[in-house]
């Protein structure tokens, strides 16, 4: 389907949300490859950004959010919440935005930039999807327009660490084939599915 015969469907979000396969329809062949190993299931969206929505008005930030699947899942099933993306590849924050356009919603804000330059105190609830797992040795990348380093991997963990280290009681936190160790002192599983690789924190 060519990006010009979809914007003529733009507001009908319905048929977009209907599988994992039309809503990859949004978005050019090279994203859509990309989509079964690096972009959240449907299924995964729909029960993390429901637990992430816990109270009309949340923000919620995506970390690492290529080209925008989770906020846009997440801005579709929850739409009294507000889903935030923050990505470093401006090629994938330029087709969130046409996504967002073809989809209608308006509770998305898709931004370009590193996470270590973001505030964490102005989101409520957050999601991770393992994004810093391509700088490790031997593992599939998403393309070759950044620098993969052990170092960065350790620098972006030790930064999220720190920053969720710093929210409030009650701050929730999605985690979707990650590790434990990713969740500072304080932060404590109250459920998991999706044979758990999704995982739902609270801290407390």
């Amino acid at each position: 389907m060519s990006f010009a015969s979809s914007t003529s469907l733009r507001g009908h979000s319905d048929k977009w949300f209907e599988s994992d396969a039309n809503f990859h329809h949004l978005y050019p062949l090279y994203i859509q490859a990309l989509a079964q190993r690096h972009w959240t299931p449907l299924r995964v969206v729909q029960k993390a950004s429901k637990f992430l929505a816990a109270t009309p008005g949340a923000k919620i930030l995506d970390i690492g959010s290529g080209p925008g699947k989770f906020c846009l899942g997440g801005a579709y099933y929850n739409p009294d919440a507000f889903f935030y993306g923050i990505e470093q590849r401006s090629d994938l924050v330029r087709y969130a935005f046409i996504a967002k356009e073809m989809v209608g919603l308006n509770n998305v804000t898709c931004m370009y930039g590193n996470l270590t330059e973001l505030d964490f105190s102005q989101y409520d609830h957050f999601y991770f999807f393992n994004s810093f797992y391509e700088n490790l040795p031997g593992t599939y990348k998403i393309d070759d327009k950044l620098t993969y380093s052990r170092s960065l991997y350790n620098q972006y963990n030790r930064y999220l660490y720190t920053q969720l280290e710093k929210m409030p009681a009650g701050t929730r936190l999605a985690t979707y084939h990650g590790a434990e160790a990713e969740a500072p002192h304080g932060y404590h599983i109250v459920g998991t599915d999706i044979d758990h690789l999704l995982k739902f924190w609270i801290k407390l």
